[in-house]
C-alpha cells in the first residue's frame, strides 16, 4: 500500500479548504488562511517542531491556498462535485435511455450556456435518475440530475427548461459548496498549522480523511435531505427566469411545473417536498419578480420534440 504521505495529502486538503471558504468568507476573508498559516510557522518554531525554513514553508503553502481561491478554483470545484454525484448514485441509478438522455443535454446545455456561468472544469453534465420520485438535485461544477418522475410533470419543453434552469441556478451560486460545515474547515487549517511542512502522522491522516468525507456528506445531505435554505431558492429561481429568457423559453413554465408540483407532491415523502419551500411560497416570489401567470404557449414544433424524445417516459410504465 502507498504511503500517504504530506504532498499526496496537500492537494485534498487544499480542495476542502477552498470549498468551505465558501461559506466562511468572503474573498478578502481569505487572507485569514494566510494569517492562519503565519501563526503556525511561528508557533512551531517556537515550539521547535519546524525549522525557520519549513515555518516560511508553510507560510507559503496558506498564501498559495489563498490565492487559489481567489481565483475561483474551478478544478477543486469540479472534484468535489464529482464525489457528491458519485454518493447520489449510490442511491439513484442512471435512467438507461440514449435518445431521451441526448435531449436532456442538448436543453440543458442550451441553458447553461445562457447562465451567468457558462463554463465549468468539467463542463455541465445532465443526467436522468430512474426513479419515480419528483425530484432534481445538482452537484457542484455542473452535475445536474433529474428523476423520470419529475420528467413526467413536465407538458412541454418550456416546463423542462424551468426545471433545469433552476439547478443550473444552484450550481451558479455555487450552493452546494455553501452547504459545507464550517467547523470541517476549522478541523483541517488547525491540522495544517500544527503540522506544517512535517509529513502527517496516521491520526492526522484520519482526521483530514474525515473532514474531506464529511464535506461530500454536508453536500449530499443538503440535496437530499434537507434542502437550501429558501434565500437560496429564491435565488436559484430567480436566475432560472434570467436564463430561459435568455434562450427563448418562457419564464412561466416555472410557476406551471410548481402548481404541478403542488398537486402531486406529499408533505414528509422523500421528494421534492422534503428539500424545497412550498411551491405557493415560490409561486408568489416568482410573480413579485415578473408579474402575473400566463399560460405558457408552446410553438408545435418544439412540442413534438419534446414529446418524440421523451416518450417513454412520459408514458408511465
Amino acid at each position: 500500500m502507498r504511503r500517504w504521505t504530506r504532498s499526496r495529502w496537500l492537494p485534498v486538503v487544499g480542495v476542502l479548504l477552498v470549498a468551505s471558504c465558501a461559506t466562511l468568507i468572503s474573498l478578502s476573508g481569505c487572507k485569514t488562511i494566510e494569517s492562519l498559516g503565519e501563526v503556525g510557522g511561528a508557533v512551531g518554531q517556537a515550539t521547535g517542531v519546524m525549522t525557520e525554513e519549513q515555518a516560511k514553508s508553510l507560510g507559503r503553502a496558506s498564501k498559495a491556498v489563498a490565492k487559489t481561491f481567489a481565483d475561483i478554483t474551478p478544478e477543486q470545484e469540479y472534484y468535489i462535485g464529482r464525489a457528491v454525484a458519485a454518493t447520489v448514485l449510490k442511491t439513484y441509478k442512471p435512467y438507461q435511455n440514449k435518445k431521451a438522455t441526448r435531449y436532456l443535454n442538448l436543453v440543458g446545455q442550451t441553458l447553461a450556456a445562457a447562465s451567468d456561468k457558462p463554463e465549468t472544469y468539467g463542463g455541465y453534465h445532465f443526467m436522468i435518475m430512474d426513479s419515480d420520485e419528483i425530484n432534481a438535485f445538482s452537484a457542484p461544477g455542473g452535475l445536474v440530475f433529474v428523476s423520470r418522475g419529475m420528467l413526467r410533470l413536465c407538458e412541454n419543453e418550456d416546463d423542462l427548461a424551468a426545471v433545469l434552469a433552476h439547478e443550473i441556478g444552484h450550481v451558479q451560486h455555487q450552493d452546494g459548496l455553501k452547504a459545507i460545515k464550517s467547523s470541517r474547515l476549522t478541523s483541517a487549517l488547525t491540522i495544517l498549522a500544527a503540522e506544517g511542512a512535517k509529513s502527517f502522522g496516521g491520526e492526522e491522516l484520519a482526521e483530514l480523511t474525515d473532514a474531506f468525507e464529511g464535506s461530500i456528506g454536508d453536500i449530499t445531505s443538503t440535496m437530499m435531505n434537507s434542502g437550501y435554505a429558501r434565500s437560496a431558492e429564491r435565488a436559484a429561481d430567480e436566475s432560472a427566469i434570467v436564463i430561459v429568457k435568455r434562450v427563448g423559453y418562457d419564464p412561466n413554465g416555472l410557476v406551471e411545473m410548481l402548481k404541478e408540483m403542488k398537486k402531486q407532491l406529499k408533505p414528509g415523502g422523500a421528494d421534492f417536498a422534503k428539500t424545497h419551500p412550498d411551491p405557493d411560497d415560490r409561486i408568489k416570489d416568482i410573480e413579485n419578480i415578473m408579474g402575473r401567470y400566463s399560460a405558457v404557449s408552446v410553438p408545435p414544433v418544439r412540442q413534438k420534440r419534446f414529446e418524440r424524445n421523451l416518450k417513454k417516459i412520459l408514458i408511465t410504465e
